[in-house]
C-alpha cells in the first residue's frame, strides 16, 4: 500500500466513512488503528491523528508510531492535513499552504525513532524536510481543481495544547514563520528518518493570536475545517490519482 494519509483535526469522521476495514498494526512503540480504504481508485491507509474520537491532544499523539505503522504497510509517500494559524495578514482563514521548512518549538517529544538501547545514532538531513516532487504535485492539482494554495511557507510547531501569546506570534514572526501549528513536528522528521516522501497540506483556520480582534477557540477551527473539508478531500483524492507508485523519488532516501 504505496500511500498513507494522516488526517487532522475534523478528519476521523471522514477517514472512517472511507475505510473498508482496520487494521491493528504493531510498531515498536506502541500499536497502531490504521483504516484501510480507497480515495479514487487508489488503496491508501489513513490514520486520524488525534485518534478515531478526535480527542487525543497535540503534545499526546504517538507520532513515533503512526509513522512506524505506515512504513511497516508500505507507504513511501504520506500526505498530512495540519490545522494552523496564520501570522500573515493575506492568508485567511479557509486557505490552503504547503510549508517547505519549519521552526521547531515543542519541548518533551520524542526527537528520532532510534531511541531504544542499541539503536543506531541517526544524523538525518532534513534540508527538505517536506518532499519537493510531492509538494509540487499537491499544488498542481491543487491549481487543477481552481484552489488556492500558497507555496514556500514556513511552519512553526508548539507543544500546545494551549494556544500561542501575541509576544510568541511576534516572535515567530520576526524568525520567519509563516504558519503555527502543534502537530507538524516530530511527524515530519520521522518519516524523513526512514526515507518516506512526506508532504503537508496546511489550512488555516484563524488568524494567529493578536493579529485578529477576537479571542482564538476551538470552535472557530472546527468551523473552518467544517467548511474547507470537501475542498481538501478532493485534493486529496486527485493527488492520490496522480502519484506514480512506481517510479522512485529524487530527494527522498533511507537514513
Amino acid at each position: 500500500m504505496p500511500i498513507g494519509i494522516i488526517g487532522g483535526t475534523g478528519f476521523a469522521e471522514v477517514m472512517a466513512d472511507e475505510a473498508r476495514e482496520t487494521e491493528l498494526v504493531e510498531t515498536r512503540h506502541g500499536i497502531v488503528e490504521v483504516q484501510v480504504g480507497q480515495l479514487g481508485q487508489v488503496d491508501v491507509a489513513f490514520i486520524p491523528r488525534h485518534g478515531p474520537a478526535g480527542n487525543i491532544p497535540p503534545h499526546a499523539v504517538n507520532y513515533q508510531a503512526h509513522i512506524e505503522a505506515l512504513d511497516m504497510l508500505g507507504c513511501r509517500r504520506i500526505i498530512a492535513t495540519n490545522a494552523v494559524g496564520s501570522l500573515l495578514d493575506d492568508l485567511t482563514p479557509g486557505c490552503l499552504a504547503l510549508p517547505n521548512q519549519f521552526l521547531d518549538f515543542t519541548d518533551g517529544r520524542p526527537r528520532t525513532l532510534f531511541d531504544r538501547p542499541g539503536d543506531e545514532i541517526v544524523n538525518v538531513d532534513v534540508t527538505a524536510p517536506y518532499c519537493p516532487e510531492l509538494r509540487k504535485l499537491l499544488a498542481r492539482e491543487a491549481e487543477k481543481l481552481g484552489l488556492a494554495c500558497r507555496k514556500g511557507l514556513t511552519y512553526v510547531c508548539t507543544e500546545g495544547p494551549r494556544f500561542e501569546t501575541p509576544a510568541e506570534i511576534r516572535m515567530f514572526a520576526a524568525l520567519g514563520g509563516h504558519l503555527v501549528g502543534m502537530t507538524g513536528v516530530p511527524e515530519v522528521v520521522f518519516a524523513r528518518e526512514l526515507g518516506l516522501c512526506y508532504a503537508s497540506v496546511c489550512i488555516v483556520t484563524n488568524l494567529a493570536a493578536g493579529l485578529s480582534e477576537n479571542p482564538l477557540t476551538a470552535d472557530e477551527v472546527n468551523a473552518v475545517m467544517d467548511e474547507v473539508r470537501p475542498r481538501l478531500w478532493e485534493l486529496l483524492t486527485a493527488v492520490a490519482g496522480a502519484i506514480d507508485t512506481e517510479a522512485s523519488c529524487n530527494y527522498c532516501s533511507p537514513a
